[in-house]
């Protein structure tokens, strides 16, 4: 079985099957393309969230140095208080001391 065409059509035949070809490489592009977009945009938003988070980490670490910094300025160590409270209790142990001295004396003509 033998087709006979003229030249013309075989080349507007041509020229169908190449359009068509190049129809569909041009939808697989716009396909592909669209899907790198939403890739992009989906980066683009992590990054974004990921910025939001740094700053809010970098937020939280100043508010805890200033927390260290004034910590001292409002609390007193255990070790500075048993210190502290000893020297106390050591004065009024002399104060005692001393008073109890006074009444023996006072006592005795």
């Amino acid at each position: 079985m033998m087709i006979e065409m003229p030249a013309w059509q075989l080349v507007g035949v041509g020229v169908t099957v190449l359009g068509g070809f190049a129809g569909l490489v041009k939808l697989l592009l716009l396909q592909t393309e669209r899907r790198l977009d939403q890739r992009n945009a989906v980066m683009d938003d992590r990054f974004n969230a990921l910025a939001k988070d740094s700053d809010r980490l970098r937020s939280v670490e100043l508010n805890f140095e200033r927390l260290r910094a004034d910590l001292p300025l409002h609390y007193v160590r255990r070790e500075d208080y048993v210190r502290n409270q000893t020297v106390i209790e050591a004065k009024l142990d002399a104060l005692a001391l001393k008073l109890e001295n006074v009444q023996l004396k006072g006592v005795r003509p």
